[in-house]
């Protein structure tokens, strides 16, 4: 059973999303919380395995409080909804530490969908539909230096393999995409995308190609 908590200042809309989450055997929704600051005191106390969060709410926003629910290290992921003329709020969200994004005016079984792969620790997004939009924010990555930078060390600890397999997660390859160019069993791949998530101290493969472009590996 995957908990759900709502977090969205609108009550018709949580009610909403309450009814088709509820609507499903596999889903129950704990709470609702109508600011950030509520989200983030019911994400503490109940421990969802997915926030449903909403970005801009009264007080507290949604990126804030995404910031403060994955800093907890808790196991609670955290799915950012925003609509088409604010998706500069779901790169924040992302920064954030968010697991994905999803448009609110999404079809309810992409809804349904991506909660599922948020709470399995999946990426909601698509590889490729992450990189367009860290293309189109990129602006909001800290300016390249002209002298020479230290080694940012998130990859110290890679390998030369694991770079690569960064590297290509970056470019929005999938998982069969990577096998099918690198010559590898998809099964290794998955075993290498698992080692670069774990020393770059990504939750997901979202923050994994964020990495890739703050570090620099892939460039818009």
């Amino acid at each position: 059973m995957t908990t759900v908590l709502i977090a969205d200042d609108q009550p018709l809309q949580r009610f909403g999303f309450r009814m088709l989450l509820e609507s499903q055997d596999d889903m129950t929704v704990l709470d609702e919380a109508a600011n950030g600051t509520e989200a983030v005191r019911k994400a503490a106390e109940l421990r969802p395995d997915v926030v449903l969060m909403d970005v801009r709410m009264p007080g507290m926003d949604g990126i804030e409080a995404t910031r403060r629910i994955t800093a907890s290290g808790d196991r609670t992921r955290v799915l950012i909804l925003t609509t088409f003329d604010l998706d500069e709020y779901a790169y924040a969200g992302l920064r954030a530490g968010a697991s994905g994004f999803l448009v609110k005016d999404a079809q309810p079984e992409d809804l349904l969908s991506g909660i599922r792969a948020v709470a399995s620790g999946d990426a909601v997004v698509a590889p490729g539909l992450t990189r367009r939009l860290l293309d189109a924010y990129v602006h909001h990555l800290p300016a390249a230096t002209p002298e020479p930078a230290a080694p940012d060390p998130r990859l110290a600890a890679l390998t030369d393999r694991e770079l690569e397999i960064l590297t290509v997660l970056g470019k929005g390859w999938t998982n069969t995409e990577i096998a099918t160019r690198l010559h590898l069993a998809e099964s290794t791949v998955k075993t290498h995308v698992g080692r670069v998530l774990a020393k770059t101290g990504s939750r997901d493969r979202v923050q994994a190609v964020i990495c890739a472009y703050e570090t620099g590996l892939v460039q818009p």
